[in-house]
């Protein structure tokens, strides 16, 4: 022991060490449990599932009921059919329903608690002590070693294990304590990365002048590099995000160009045609189909808003 070094305790051999107690941290530990693992979840935050209760404005969109392996992007396509097909989205409605948690359908097949989102975080921590899974808060890792077994150094002492999953996610909200622990451990064992970009992510803009339309929200088309999603969009003080925005980011990469269909289900030109002797001005024409705020600033910024039989 080095001088002035405080003695280390070595807290017991598990079999499964989890690190992250998110979603995926607490299911892995769930699953293992279950299958007569002693298990172990360390958790550096004070509380588990800390993006489970933001998730969903607060009701946690817990599944999709049209979830399939088509929807989600992988250099691995097989994996996603392998994995739906052993856990399905009405495996975790069958819980949440056995846990006589309320919730409903919003659209397109998204489930959100009618409650709380904190009723999805309770059942995970009662599944996890059913199945013997036990959690650390408030630890820390400092090192990770391996030789016939894994060493996890932390706050707490020290934990020794036969297998080590990382659930600690990604860099995408630093606010909520999101660190690149994982890639950091991925390098240190010579795992490989894959390419890191943003995915599930709101666009911002150096110069946006709808900022005080924050709020306004109403259904589009949103395509980039040939797919497209039809959902709504949501004008924020930075730029826009919503349902379409976050879907198409995990397709754009810098520079490419975005396609933002305003009137999906409207041919303006035709409509504009049709209307061409009406003296209604421009902006209160838009505002048959757009937001009225929005078809404003839009003629404001873009367009002398005339009557129709003058353009």
């Amino acid at each position: 022991m080095q001088p002035g070094s405080k003695a280390r305790s070595n807290i017991g051999m598990n079999n499964v060490i989890i690190i992250g107690a998110g979603a995926a941290g607490l299911m892995c530990g769930i699953e293992a449990g279950k299958r007569g693992r002693k298990v172990l979840i360390i958790e550096h935050a004070e509380k588990i599932g800390k993006k489970i209760l933001i998730s969903g404005g607060g009701r946690c969109n817990f599944t999709n009921i049209n979830t399939q392996p088509e929807n989600f992007i992988s250099k691995n396509p097989h994996f996603c059919k392998s994995a739906l097909a052993r856990y399905t989205p009405q495996d975790f409605i069958s819980l949440v329903e056995r846990h006589q948690i309320k919730y409903h359908e919003k659209e397109l097949g998204q489930l959100f608690c009618d409650n709380s989102s904190k009723e999805i975080v309770n059942v995970l921590q009662k599944e996890c002590d059913n199945a013997g899974a036990s959690i650390v808060v408030n630890c820390e890792v400092s090192a990770i070693k391996k030789n016939d077994n894994f060493l996890v150094e932390t706050n707490l002492g020290d934990f020794e294990t036969e297998s080590l999953v990382i659930a600690s996610g990604g860099i995408s909200i630093p606010k909520m304590g999101a660190t690149d622990f994982g890639y950091k451990i991925a390098k240190q064992f010579g795992l490989k990365l894959t390419e890191i970009k943003p995915g599930l992510v709101p666009f911002s803009f150096d110069n946006w002048n709808f900022s005080d339309l924050s709020g306004i929200s109403f259904d589009t088309i949103v395509s980039c590099n040939g797919i497209g999603f039809r959902e709504n969009i949501l004008i924020t003080h930075k730029g826009l995000s919503g349902p379409a925005i976050l879907q198409i980011s995990n397709y754009w990469n810098k520079s490419d160009a975005v396609c933002v269909n305003l009137l999906p289900d409207k041919d303006m030109e035709k409509l504009m045609k049709e209307n061409s002797t009406s003296k209604r001005v421009l902006n209160n024409f838009l505002s048959l189909y757009l937001p009225k705020r929005f078809a404003e600033r839009w003629c404001e910024l873009y367009f002398n808003s005339k009557p129709l039989n003058r353009l």
